[in-house]
C-alpha cells in the first residue's frame, strides 16, 4: 500500500471513531430520562472496565507503588470526567460540550508549547468560546457550562494521567486497571441515580453499546491509524471532534445550532488544530487525545 493511501485510510479510521464516539453520547443522552447521567456514567464504566479487562487481562502482582498511585490516579480522572461530561449533556446540545470539553486539552497543548504562536491559538479558542453564546449566555444553562468546563480540566488531567500509565504499563493493561477503578468510583453514584432500571435487560443492552461506541471501538480504530499517521496529525484530526458531537447532535437527537455558535464550534476546531499543528516539531508532543471512556 502507497504512503498516501495508508495515510487515506488511517484519516478514515478515526472519522469513523469519531462518529462512534459521537452516536454512543447520542444513545446516552436517550437514556438519560431513565438512567440519569451518573447511572449513564456508571453503565458505560463498567462495560468498559469489562471490556478491557478481558482483553488485556492484566496482572496485579509485581506492581510498585508509583504504578499504582498512576492508576489510581487515571481512575479518579476517568470517573470526574465523564460524570462532568453527561451532566453537562444533561443541559447542553452535544456539540457544545464536546466544544468546551476540548477547551481542556487545548489549554495544556498551549501552555505546554509557551510560545507566541500559542497565544494566537488561545485568542481564537477564547473567541470561539464567546461566539458559542449565540449573541448572549443566557441561552446556555450556567451549571451546564460549568460542567463543561469540569469536564474540559478533566480531561487535561487524564491526558497526563494516561501519559504516566502508558509508560508504565505495556499495552492496554494500565488502561484496563484504571477503568476498572472509574467504574468502581461510579458505582454508588449510578446505583443511588438509576436505582432498579439497572435491572432492565434492554437498558443494560444500550449501556453496553454506549461502552463499545465510544471507547472499544474507537480505541481500536485509533491505534491501527497511530501506526500510520504523525501524532501531530493525530491530534489535528482528533480536534475536529466538536464538529462531529455538533453533526451527531444535529442527526440523532434534532439538536440545531445558532450561526453563532457554528462560528463559535469551527473557532474552537481551528485553535486546537492549529495548537497541535504548532506542537509538532516539540521532542514529546503533546496530541489533543480522545478520552478512552
Amino acid at each position: 500500500m502507497t504512503t498516501r493511501g495508508s495515510s487515506g485510510l488511517a484519516v478514515g479510521l478515526v472519522a469513523t471513531g469519531l462518529a462512534c464516539q459521537e452516536v454512543g453520547a447520542a444513545i446516552a443522552v436517550l437514556l438519560f430520562p431513565h438512567t440519569g447521567a451518573l447511572g449513564m456514567v456508571m453503565l458505560r464504566l463498567v462495560f468498559s472496565a469489562v471490556i478491557l479487562l478481558a482483553l488485556a487481562r492484566p496482572s496485579l502482582r509485581g506492581r510498585t507503588r508509583e504504578e499504582w498511585e498512576a492508576v489510581i490516579r487515571l481512575g479518579v480522572a476517568l470517573a470526574v470526567m465523564n460524570g462532568f461530561f453527561y451532566l453537562a449533556l444533561e443541559r447542553l446540545a452535544l456539540g457544545v460540550t464536546v466544544t468546551i470539553e476540548v477547551l481542556g486539552p487545548l489549554t495544556l497543548s498551549i501552555l505546554v508549547a509557551a510560545t507566541r504562536a500559542a497565544w494566537i491559538w488561545a485568542g481564537l479558542a477564547l473567541a470561539g468560546v464567546i461566539a458559542l453564546g449565540g449573541g448572549g449566555w443566557e441561552r446556555l444553562d450556567p451549571v451546564g457550562v460549568l460542567c463543561a468546563l469540569g469536564a474540559a480540566v478533566s480531561w487535561a488531567f487524564y491526558i497526563r494521567g494516561q501519559a504516566r500509565v502508558g509508560r508504565a504499563f505495556p499495552r492496554l493493561e494500565g488502561l484496563a486497571l484504571a477503568m476498572a477503578i472509574g467504574a468502581v468510583i461510579s458505582l454508588p453514584f449510578g446505583i443511588v441515580t438509576a436505582g432498579p432500571v439497572l435491572l432492565r435487560p434492554d437498558v443494560l443492552a444500550l449501556g453496553a453499546a454506549v461502552a463499545i461506541l465510544s471507547s472499544t471501538i474507537p480505541y481500536a480504530l485509533e491505534l491501527i491509524a497511530l501506526r500510520r499517521l504523525t501524532e501531530a496529525a493525530f491530534g489535528i484530526l482528533m480536534s475536529l471532534a466538536p464538529a462531529t458531537a455538533a453533526l451527531a447532535g444535529w442527526i440523532l437527537l434534532g439538536q440545531e445550532l445558532s450561526w453563532l455558535e457554528v462560528v463559535g464550534l469551527a473557532l474552537v476546531v481551528c485553535a486546537s488544530a492549529g495548537a497541535v499543528w504548532t506542537s509538532r516539531n516539540r521532542p514529546e508532543p503533546l496530541a489533543v487525545a480522545e478520552p478512552l471512556a
